[in-house]
């Protein structure tokens, strides 16, 4: 079955091309709108503009990792209800743990595949 997320506005932060290429193909089919950002302060520039749906965020980047991004979007009042998905190349114990602390709402390990990218959003973003 075809999910379709007609209108739903997707952040994916992460300092790799390919990973946003790749999150940005698959949400786009799926019928979102996508906002990439490269870093975390590039990110929170965008968020304010765009206000989007649910963010997905690399958890290692320059300046501004992912833990960090995840509690300043947290700790705005504005976006604090926004569901913040973690993403990380590393599946441990310790970084869901410290995911957790800062907020985030999942933890997806990269390579994600679309069933899961697509299965956050579904689980996070209520629709109509």
């Amino acid at each position: 079955m075809e999910e379709n997320f007609e209108g739903l506005k997707v952040m994916v932060i992460d300092d790799s091309k390919t990973i946003r290429r790749t999150a940005e193909t698959l949400l786009q089919k799926a019928g979102c709108t996508v906002i990439t950002a490269t870093d975390g302060f590039d990110a929170l520039a965008k968020i304010a503009d765009s206000h989007p749906d649910i963010i997905f965020v690399d958890i290692m980047m320059p300046r501004l990792d992912g833990y960090q991004t995840c509690a300043l979007i947290k700790n705005n009042s504005a976006y604090k209800a926004t569901p913040v998905i973690m993403l990380s190349s590393k599946d441990g114990l310790f970084d869901k743990a410290k995911g957790r602390i800062v907020g985030s709402d999942e933890y997806l390990t990269k390579p994600f595949s679309r069933e899961e990218l697509l299965g956050a959003i579904k689980q996070h973003v209520a629709r109509g």
